[in-house]
């Protein structure tokens, strides 16, 4: 029996990251060959498919139904485009020990049957739900869908065990209950399921962050005068694409008097001399996320900006220096300063500056590290974590503002850090 086929048959051993710590964490290239071992992709599925199975039997649910694309390529390793994140068109079904069962759009379910060979064929199927409320709920696709999703579960033996749904239109929650079903959180059982990364994701990680890298660097050169912020957006999307990245989501593209506060977004606006610019690029290799902000001075900078960026990297190298596996996230968010330290009227109104997220297929995983949060409902940070530090200083001035951000994989040991365009002193780009 080839078990890479089989995802219903799992062994202990699919739990098992793989990780080696021994030397650097390797950015290999892009495609496959006869002589590295890089990505191994069957391991990837297992290991995701085995932690997955490994939450949802320690939560009170004995199935999970999914209709976050991330957690539906997380079980099934199955992804249609980018354009499918704001649908709410595809779901996935995992019952207990069984092969997942995905729904997918149009002809995608033929093409899982014909390329993903590690899916049992008859369990990808066709179907479409709410489409974000335009199909209307009185067509009776959710009542259909969930006549056949409540089927499946008992047939599988868990009719009297929870269902745990991470999102879902409403009508669609409805449909459910009205099929006997008891719905419960099932994001916060995927959340723990994707926590702690393999080797193999770990290493999409770095390859992830490798292309942002090269992003800055020609990012340092085109940045001056006469350049425009959407331009530098416009180079770093093209750029990225070319590169491989299968979704570039979002480049924030701040300068100049827009530094504070900080708005997270980008417009039209000109470079001028000596303004200060911060970025942050938001893309995904193979699924696996990049959020890596870096600040510029465009051809000279003041002392006020300076001291700004010497703060913002002062607080960053603190949080890093206090990872290690056991650390509680309390703990890390208590080295920042709080809100009203840095201008803000509250731990609500700065968050997201001083702050910490986990990077995976979301953006936004575990561990959150923040003051809003983390002070009272601290978690414990554990080796195989991938997540990214932030930290955002005003300047003196008033609207000047320095951004820096830190990808950091925790090792056995402490933390390694996987963003390496250089940040610890403050760029100026075409100095004059």
């Amino acid at each position: 029996m080839n078990l890479a086929l089989t995802p219903n048959v799992l062994t202990p051993a699919d739990l098992e990251p793989h990780w080696r710590w021994e030397g650097r964490i390797p950015a290999w290239g892009h495609t496959s060959v006869d002589f590295e071992r890089r990505i191994d992709h069957d391991r990837l599925r297992r290991y995701r498919l085995a932690r997955t199975r490994q939450a949802l039997k320690a939560s009170k649910a004995g199935t999970l139904l999914l209709f976050d694309v991330n957690n539906i390529r997380y079980v099934s390793a199955t992804k249609i485009g980018e354009w499918e994140r704001d649908k709410m068109c595809r779901f996935c079904l995992l019952t207990g020990d069984d092969s997942p069962y995905v729904w997918d759009f149009g002809s995608a379910a033929m093409h899982h049957k014909k390329f993903s060979d590690w899916l049992e064929p008859d369990h990808c199927r066709a179907g479409v739900v709410g489409m974000r409320g335009t199909i209307p709920p009185e067509f009776g696709l959710m009542r259909k869908y969930a006549k056949e999703i409540a089927g499946l579960i008992r047939d599988a033996g868990m009719a009297d065990m929870p269902v745990g749904v991470d999102y879902a239109e409403t009508a669609m929650f409805h449909a459910l209950q009205e099929e006997g079903l008891k719905v419960v959180d099932g994001q916060q059982i995927m959340l723990a399921a994707r926590e702690i990364k393999n080797w193999d994701e770990i290493q999409l990680l770095t390859q992830a962050a490798s292309m942002v890298d090269g992003v800055y660097h020609m990012i340092y050169e085109e940045l001056k005068p006469g350049v425009r912020e959407n331009d530098i957006v416009a180079l770093s999307n093209k750029m990225l694409y070319e590169m491989g990245s299968d979704d570039v989501e979002a480049i924030n593209a701040i300068s100049g008097e827009r530094c504070n506060p900080h708005p997270h977004n980008f417009t039209d606006r000109y470079f001028r001399p000596g303004d200060q610019a911060f970025f942050d690029i938001l893309q995904s290799y193979q699924g696996y996320r990049t959020c890596y902000y870096r600040t510029f001075n465009i051809g000279r900078a003041t002392p006020a900006q300076h001291d700004a960026y010497v703060k913002a990297r002062e607080w960053i190298d603190a949080s890093i220096a206090m990872i290690k596996p056991g650390v509680t996230t309390d703990k890390v968010a208590a080295v920042w300063p709080k809100a009203e330290e840095f201008g803000f009227p509250n731990e609500d109104a700065a968050f997201g500056l001083q702050f910490g997220h986990g990077l995976g297929l979301a953006l936004h995983e575990r561990p959150i590290i923040s003051r809003a949060v983390s002070l009272d409902h601290p978690m414990e940070i554990e080796t195989g974590m991938v997540f990214a530090l932030e930290t955002y200083c005003p300047a003196a001035d008033g609207y000047s503002a320095a951004r820096i951000e830190e990808e950091v994989v925790v090792t056995e040991t402490g933390v390694e850090v996987i963003s390496l365009f250089p940040a610890e002193e403050l760029p100026i780009a075409n100095r004059y």
